[in-house]
């Protein structure tokens, strides 16, 4: 199969699709790859890299979307890049269709099969294309949290995990997944004091062991979660519904009660936001006020440390493109019932029932 990876071009990401080392491996079952120029550049993966790999490098985007059959990228395509889809391509990159229908009826108009990261599965269910880019949010979330809170950010000058004499700050985190435990295990390093909110009793229960019973668990109802942000100097959203829009945890009367110059870290941007203040923000312009709290909601977060996420996300991506690659993806997705959970867009129809359902449209 021609396999290709574009250089993303979403604000200030710099992750790729394909490292050298993916490459190599494409090559090496016998697939063509092709990678366009200095697509990896910045990040420390050079063309000469790839080219010793065994890609070829192609000097524009449009030189890749008309060789390749595959397409692996990493964010979802740009209105620019949706008009070069064919039907003959297979994209494979995360997508987070549910909040976007301009870019979901692009995709369906383009008669490309669209498999979404964030919804392949796997024998337990879960979310493992989603998982190294839930730890990097969540940990990112803490670091970028922490920065927000210092008088030169706008803060009120607050030490997430204070000094001798002085009170530590107050994070709470909402949703105790993958990026949840992430950002309140990065929290509690920092010595902040630290409250867990969650709807699953089970998931609770377990975040006591992982978190070594550091941190306030709290299952969540909207009264739990009120009183917790309202009293919070940095709160983390990290909600997911997988394929869904992300349900509005977080109301506008809240935000209004915190305190002037707290925080809130919407990780789950990407699915439409957890908090009703949210809109989608980027790295260029990160931030913004309202009631007096600092927002950050950008939409590619993990970009921020794009080498450890391109190599993280190539480790669990890597396998899925060999399938699709070495079977065809036709046979791919009949062979891997998992893979198959990751089939958005097909035949110009929108094939996830969770996409589906938000979306509110079928056609």
């Amino acid at each position: 199969m021609k396999v290709g990876s574009p250089k993303e071009i979403k604000n200030q990401e710099y992750r790729v699709g394909l490292t050298p080392a993916g490459a190599k491996e494409l090559v090496d079952n016998g697939h063509d790859v092709i990678i366009e120029t200095m697509a990896g550049d910045a990040i420390g993966f050079s063309d000469e890299a790839y080219v010793t790999a065994g890609a070829s490098i192609a000097a524009t985007a449009d030189d890749v979307f008309e060789f390749a059959d595959l397409i692996v990228k990493v964010k979802e395509p740009q209105p620019v890049e949706i008009e070069k889809l064919q039907p003959k391509h297979t994209l494979f990159t995360y997508l987070h269709l549910a909040p976007d229908p301009v870019q979901s009826r692009g995709l369906m108009k383009s008669g490309a099969i669209c498999i979404a990261y964030e919804t392949v599965t796997d024998r337990q269910g879960k979310l493992p294309l989603l998982v190294p880019m839930s730890e990097v949010a969540g940990r990112l979330g803490t670091q970028v949290g922490a920065q927000l809170l210092q008088i030169n950010n706008g803060g009120p000058g607050i030490l997430l995990g204070g000094v001798t004499g002085t009170s530590t700050a107050k994070v709470t985190v909402i949703g105790g997944g993958i990026a949840g435990t992430n950002a309140a295990m990065m929290a509690i390093g920092l010595g902040a004091d630290v409250t867990v909110l969650d709807r699953s009793t089970e998931r609770l229960r377990e975040l006591h062991a992982i978190l070594d019973g550091r941190a306030k668990l709290r299952f969540s109802t909207s009264s739990s979660v009120s009183e917790a942000v309202r009293d919070s100097d940095l709160v983390i959203g990290s909600v997911l519904i997988p394929g869904a829009s992300a349900p509005k945890i977080v109301s506008a009367e809240d935000i209004k009660a915190m305190r002037a110059g707290s925080v809130v870290v919407d990780i789950a941007i990407d699915q439409g936001g957890c908090f009703e203040t949210s809109k989608p923000t980027s790295h260029k312009e990160p931030t913004y006020i309202v009631d007096g709290v600092t927002h950050y909601c950008v939409t590619n977060m993990p970009a921020l440390a794009a080498r450890t996420a391109t190599e993280a996300l190539s480790n669990v991506t890597l396998p899925f493109a060999l399938q699709l690659a070495n079977k065809g993806t036709d046979k791919a997705l009949a062979d891997n019932p998992f893979l198959a959970e990751g089939l958005n867009v097909k035949a110009g129809k929108i094939t996830h029932p969770e996409v589906i359902r938000s979306l509110n449209f079928s056609e």
